[in-house]
């Protein structure tokens, strides 16, 4: 099994209600980054957000109107992403996940990668890999201000549906100029909605009716094309010339049908949740078996790293049985504050739930639980932070996993 780690950088308050200012986090970040490299994980996955959490709470419909603090203060990956390498020495680096209709849009987005990859390849002898994850976006309003609206009464009926379409269509941007692609919006594939794109006859009927009454047809259309959202003449990013050997692309999104179309350009890996049901991750590696681009090689379970949280207690001064008794209280701390913080109340069944779905307890308890759960192949992103700003803990929680935990799974003791 392969280990990778997850950083949130999440400036919230811990379970005391502690919140630490922005140089302290970035900070703590880096010191663990460092940590993680000498311990041996493989990726360091980092998150990244836009735009203050705080302040979408005064907007109309706010996405987390509870949520205390900013979700994450990671808004330039590129810049954190050459920090981390230049200060270590082993360990990948990877987004988890950026998103490609924020922050200028799937073309802006494609030129930072040429150009951060053309200046970390200059050394010929360079191997380690940037890893993109990327997506639609953490939340909706930080899209939003870059134009990820809808346009008309037809976009403002279909868009929960039209919104994931809008994804794909900037995906096939992102990924042909990636490869390195001439490409015009004539040439990107078109938006047509049908019924198979709602959840139920009523979603459907709805946006018919709206696109009968905005464009003035004589009754319900079969199909509804979606004008492009990005429309440009032929183009092809700059910098061109730089090592593809050394990207990797991670596509951030559950949608089986996206899963196929973005491997048609260029080999695009899952990303995939811990609290995922076992079903569907066994018919997301299957479908990948058969879709993975030919230029990725085989389709491997390592190719689908998946997000664990893991509440560890190795602390020297407990015996055993205290360790596995605080990792459940730390655990069950941090999984209630979280609930609070999204929702703004405490839902008992739904933390009972996160447990279920986080590995707690002792070095002896986690290694048995990782091993339960997870099939020998697969590569885990380790979440150590969550809602924990006690570094020194957190680095600690760390050794103890990879010194501990790691050799009783990979067959140690």
């Amino acid at each position: 099994m392969e280990f990778d780690i997850f950083f949130s950088i999440s400036q919230t308050p811990d379970t005391s209600g502690f919140v630490p200012s922005e140089s302290e986090m970035f900070s703590n970040f880096l010191n663990q980054a460092e940590h993680a490299d000498k311990l041996g994980f493989g990726i360091g996955w980092i998150a990244q957000a836009h735009l203050s959490t705080e302040i979408q709470k005064r907007n109309t419909n706010p996405v987390v109107p509870h949520y205390p603090g900013e979700v994450g203060l990671c808004t330039d990956f590129f810049q954190i992403a050459q920090k981390v390498l230049s200060r270590t020495e082993r360990m990948e680096v990877g987004s988890a996940v950026m998103s490609i209709l924020a922050s200028g849009g799937p073309i802006a987005q494609a030129e930072r990668v040429g150009s951060f990859l053309s200046l970390h390849g200059l050394d010929s002898d360079e191997t380690r890999r940037l890893h993109i994850g990327f997506s639609a976006g953490r939340f909706e309003f930080m899209a939003r201000p870059y134009g990820i609206v809808p346009r008309d009464p037809v976009e403002e009926a279909a868009w929960p549906a039209l919104r994931g379409r809008v994804f794909a269509e900037a995906s096939e941007i992102f990924l042909r100029l990636l490869r390195g692609d001439v490409v015009s919006s004539d040439m990107i594939g078109k938006t047509i909605l049908t019924r198979a794109n709602f959840r139920s006859d009523e979603d459907w009927t709805r946006v018919q009716e709206e696109a009968v009454s905005h464009h003035s047809l004589s009754g319900l259309p079969e199909s509804i094309e979606i004008p492009n959202r990005y429309d440009f003449e032929e183009i092809k990013i700059i910098p061109q010339d730089w090592n593809r050997d050394l990207l990797n692309l991670v596509l951030g999104s559950h949608d089986p049908v996206l899963q196929k179309e973005v491997n048609h350009w260029i080999p695009v890996q899952v990303f995939n949740l811990s609290i995922t049901p076992p079903r569907i991750i066994e018919e997301t590696h299957e479908r990948m078996r058969e879709s993975y681009h030919v230029d990725g090689g085989p389709w491997e379970r390592s190719m689908m790293p998946r997000t664990v949280m893991i509440f560890i207690n190795e602390e020297d001064s407990l015996s055993s049985e205290e360790r596995s008794s605080e990792a459940k209280i730390e655990a069950k701390s941090a999984l209630s504050t979280y609930w609070s913080a999204l929702e703004g109340t405490i839902d008992p069944s739904k933390v009972d739930r996160a447990v279920d779905n986080a590995v707690i307890g002792n070095a002896e308890e986690v290694a048995q639980q990782i091993i339960e759960r997870f099939d020998s192949n697969d590569r885990l992103m380790c979440w150590f932070d969550f809602f924990n700003h006690d570094s020194e803990r957190v680095m600690r929680n760390m050794t103890a996993f990879m010194t501990k935990v790691v050799p009783r799974i990979n067959g140690g003791t």
